[in-house]
């Protein structure tokens, strides 16, 4: 994977004024755009299309320095007018192309990125993968922002509007594995991008075709294989630090890669003030083809 992503780093610099075909670069490397494009973003801490434009702006700048018409820049970087140019230019360096041809100013560079395996005593990973059959999530659905680090308020706040019998009711009716109560994330942007929406279902698992209660939300889950990984310690810290390291460490390591679907997280154990706790996080995965296998040494991290 993180040959992969190195390839595809020197794509972008090969194609920075085209339309990018990243679900053909994907195919012709034994992955998915979606796998490849939330690696993208865990790794480099920043979604594909935000480190696309900042190459892009960054390539431009000396041009915007240069006395060519800004017109002919903005096309020949892949923009069909001044107007998207200049809030794309602005948008990276601060202040507009005319402005910076004008009166100067500083700019903003994005280096190209390397990606690069630290090879430390990093503590294993508890893991396991199971082969689960179609089922339902069942619970209370709300559309909240993604947040990457500490508490997501908009969560709290869902869940704090529920009653609090709600929670022992939705307990009473999981019925399958990943059993109690779930902590749930569908439909979430493949780029990973801060502040976009996604689903979140605070419910239960129940078998596929299960009845859902009056007033429950549903979400349908295709039969599929999943990574479990457990995690125990500060709540979320430890939580969003496991999600953080399977993508640094795990999946680089391993012939899984990541297929759409639903991020579900199990408490298994929490203290009465939920500061720590023990959780299992559910990722659908699939395996990849044996060509596609992860490259031992090759560098994984920034």
């Amino acid at each position: 994977m993180i040959a992969t992503l190195n390839r595809l780093t020197d794509h972008v610099e090969d194609h920075l004024a085209d339309d990018l075909d990243i679900a053909g670069f994907a195919r012709g490397h034994g992955t998915t755009e979606y796998h490849l494009r939330r690696m993208f973003s865990a790794l480099a801490g920043m979604p594909l299309s935000e480190y696309v434009r900042r190459r892009r702006m960054t390539v431009a700048a000396a041009d915007v320095l240069g006395d060519d018409e800004l017109l002919g820049i903005a096309v020949r970087h892949g923009y069909g007018s001044t107007e998207a140019f200049a809030r794309a230019f602005r948008a990276v360096h601060g202040a507009g192309p005319g402005d910076v041809r004008r009166d100067g100013g500083s700019l903003r560079t994005q280096p190209k990125l390397r990606f690069r395996l630290t090879v430390e005593g990093s503590t294993p990973m508890d893991t396991r993968i199971t082969d689960r059959p179609a089922f339902r999530l069942i619970g209370h659905a709300a559309r909240v922002p993604l947040i990457h680090e500490g508490v997501n308020p908009h969560i709290q706040a869902h869940i704090a509007s529920l009653p609090v019998e709600e929670h022992s009711r939705l307990k009473e009716l999981s019925a399958t594995e990943p059993a109690g109560l779930l902590q749930v994330s569908a439909d979430v942007d493949p780029d990973y991008l801060e502040g976009t929406p996604l689903t979140y279902l605070h419910g239960v698992a129940v078998s596929e075709g299960s009845p859902a209660p009056e007033g429950l939300d549903v979400i349908d889950v295709a039969a599929g294989q999943w990574a479990v990984f457990r995690a125990v310690g500060d709540y979320p810290a430890v939580l969003q630090e496991t999600w953080a390291a399977t993508a640094a460490d795990w999946f680089p390591s391993n012939p899984w890669r990541l297929r759409p679907g639903p991020s579900i997280v199990a408490v298994l154990d929490r203290s009465p003030d939920f500061s720590t706790a023990t959780c299992e996080l559910w990722l659908p995965v699939e395996r990849t083809s044996p060509g596609a296998a992860p490259r031992r040494g090759a560098d994984a991290g920034l």
